[in-house]
């Protein structure tokens, strides 16, 4: 987790300074939204790494052996076009999603900030738990989920795995309240946080939702919030938790302050103060996966024991 976030943050400097080609990702639906395959390309000019991340949705695969996002990401040389590389797309979403909010927590945070709020009880709950160890001395974590029964599942395994206590809430509220950090990875349509819950100072990585017609934060939380994105272009066509509430006349895009690899390079200023709320909206993108298959490439070009090391244990059956 630690390189990841490392990696993350240097790969979105990257494309801060132009140095990338990222098109929107295609999305082929199935009747009745209830499946889709997702197509994401991206090339890093500094690494002249190419590549594209094959992926499919199924959120009805929640609860059972199947992950809700499987696939695979495809690696080729930029400078021939040969297939360098198939790595699995499962495990490299599980880190990298939540190394780019570790990045972009490391900038926008308070530096004190210790009391974590989990929203979600599934693998981004977990990867982000670890993310935000990684980058802030927590010192009290709460989590929520749709099921209770969910939720201390995962605070039973999660204390174990890194021996602190790990709470399960009834609520999302009781997860929030007076959090400093609050990280949402759901799969919810409709907000399950209401920006009245949210403390002064608190940060915000809003991870779940990538399409236009599903939100995990109401109006009011976008709204009372400096809003910083993963890409700009991204947020305008794919997040909802952005366009329903500009729909609805609550901003315009001008609310968008800044892509965070600006805050990366200091093109853009990030926390003004103590008390004001920050957003980071996440939709992921292909970049990410590129860049995250090419290190791990690179790695396993010097030990290939290090794909089954590095990756094999964030799969764990008790995460969907």
């Amino acid at each position: 987790m630690n390189e990841c976030i490392d990696l993350m943050e240097r790969t979105l400097s990257t494309l801060a300074r132009g140095e990338a080609l990222l098109p929107l990702r295609s999305i082929l639906w199935l009747d009745g939204k209830r499946g889709a395959l997702g197509l994401m390309p991206g090339y890093l000019a500094p690494e002249n790494a190419l590549g594209v991340k094959a992926v499919s949705f199924f959120h009805g695969n929640e609860g059972t052996e199947l992950d809700t996002h499987q696939g695979a990401v495809l690696l080729y040389d930029g400078a021939n076009g040969s297939l360098r590389a198939v790595v699995d797309a499962t495990s490299i979403t599980a880190i990298r999603t939540a190394a780019v909010s570790g990045a972009a927590t490391r900038a926008l945070a308070r530096e004190d900030a210790a009391d974590l709020a989990l929203v979600g009880s599934g693998v981004q709950a977990r990867t982000h738990l670890a993310a935000m160890l990684a980058v802030r001395r927590i010192r009290r974590v709460r989590v929520a989920s749709r099921n209770l029964d969910a939720a201390r599942r995962f605070a039973r395994r999660e204390s174990d795995r890194h021996e602190m206590e790990v709470e399960p809430v009834a609520t999302v509220k009781e997860a929030v309240d007076g959090a400093d950090l609050v990280c949402t990875a759901t799969s919810s349509r409709e907000p399950v946080v209401a920006g009245e819950w949210l403390a002064p100072g608190v940060h915000v990585n809003a991870v779940g939702s990538s399409v236009p017609f599903a939100r995990e934060l109401d109006t009011a939380a976008v709204l009372r919030s400096r809003l910083f994105v993963d890409r700009r272009e991204s947020v305008l066509n794919e997040a909802g938790d952005f366009l329903i509430p500009k729909k609805e006349g609550a901003f315009g895009d001008e609310h968008i302050v800044a892509e965070i690899g600006d805050v990366f390079t200091g093109a853009a200023r990030g926390r003004r103060s103590a008390d004001e709320v920050t957003l980071f909206k996440s939709l992921g993108l292909a970049i990410e996966d590129v860049a995250s298959a090419d290190h791990i490439v690179k790695k396993a070009s010097n030990d290939p024991e290090v794909l089954r090391v590095d990756l094999g244990g964030w799969r764990d059956p008790g995460d969907a």
